[in-house]
């Protein structure tokens, strides 16, 4: 796929990002959603791909637009799949809290897991420990592995974990290890990326969160040779049912970020809408805003952390 392709999506995070950021603590994360979609896809139009939507806002018949199935795009080449979530932690833009962020990752046809809506056990890592992780393993096995392979002692690794009631028995034996904890309130999809990265605080994702937001981290981990390994978790038969409906065989199985997002050609775009673990959020000053995005390259391994100025007076954006 043509290279500026990756700098394109990032028109599409910033739109999103700036239509949501307006909704900031008014206490609506459906107006901080909608706006966010309606921005995301009416960006889409103006870029050069045809784009199908493989993960996004939910079936046809549940959400009116970035459906999964719905084409986007210009209608020229090349043909991709597209992984959306226009606001990831609609909760946090509600409420003003941190890691809320626009999202997309795209890749050549067949290349993305068609998720379903279910939840998804996780653990994620940075390249150094890549070989480390192994989800069928206990977390304090894997906090010892990651630990030896960063030279860290224990007590000076830190594992991110959402807030969740679910996860209290994980903290729990996550404290015993002696290592420290990051929990978040949202937005893991950051956090298992800001794992990957260097000077970000945190070196290790666990705990279970969406299965969407499992193929998004791993397309950006594809990107920078992080490591991500995923279980499905169903809630009921219902959701069960689906999975195997969208072609998933083997409902236990762990799969590897290379089978949730495989092959090359893999680019990955976000956009900050709050101040989170991987990128700062939207900051409005008089006329205008600053937006603070993050786009990665798979074939190249290039990260660009890119900062721009939107003047509305001149070019109205959302």
């Amino acid at each position: 796929m043509d290279r500026n392709l990756a700098l394109e999506i990032i028109r599409v995070t910033e739109a999103a990002a700036l239509a949501s950021a307006v909704w900031l603590g008014r206490g609506s994360p459906e107006g901080a959603d909608a706006a966010a979609t309606e921005a995301m896809r009416r960006t889409f139009d103006s870029i050069n791909f045809r784009g199908t939507v493989v993960i996004g806002e939910g079936e046809r018949d549940e959400a009116p637009m970035l459906y999964i199935g719905e084409q986007v795009g210009n209608g020229s080449d090349p043909a991709v799949d597209i992984a959306v979530d226009p606001l990831e932690c609609t909760n946090s833009v509600a409420f003003g809290r941190p890691n809320a962020m626009a999202v997309i990752a795209i890749a050549p046809r067949g290349q993305l897991l068609h998720a379903p809506d279910t939840y998804m056990e996780k653990i994620a890592v940075g390249p150094k420990a890549a070989e480390a992780i192994d989800l069928r393993q206990s977390p304090e096995e894997n906090i010892g592995r990651v630990a030896e392979c960063l030279g860290y002692r224990k007590s000076n690794l830190t594992v991110v974990i959402l807030d969740r009631d679910r996860h209290s028995e994980l903290i729990a034996r996550v404290r015993k290890t002696g290592a420290r904890i990051h929990l978040i309130p949202d937005g893991d999809v950051s956090s298992a990326i800001a794992a990957a990265l260097p000077d970000n605080g945190v070196d290790l994702l666990l705990g279970i969160g969406g299965a969407p937001e499992g193929v998004l981290a791993a397309a950006a981990l594809r990107c920078i040779g992080g490591a991500l390994q995923g279980r499905l978790v169903f809630r009921n038969q219902q959701e069960r049912d689906r999975a195997e409906a969208m072609g998933i065989k083997d409902l236990e199985k762990i799969f590897h970020a290379d089978e949730l997002a495989c092959g090359d050609g893999i680019m990955f775009a976000a956009t900050g809408v709050t101040d989170g673990d991987l990128l700062k959020g939207v900051i409005f000053r008089r006329g205008g805003a600053v937006t603070h995005s993050l786009v990665l390259r798979q074939v190249s391994g290039t990260r660009r952390y890119i900062t721009a100025e939107h003047y509305f007076e001149t070019a109205p954006t959302y």
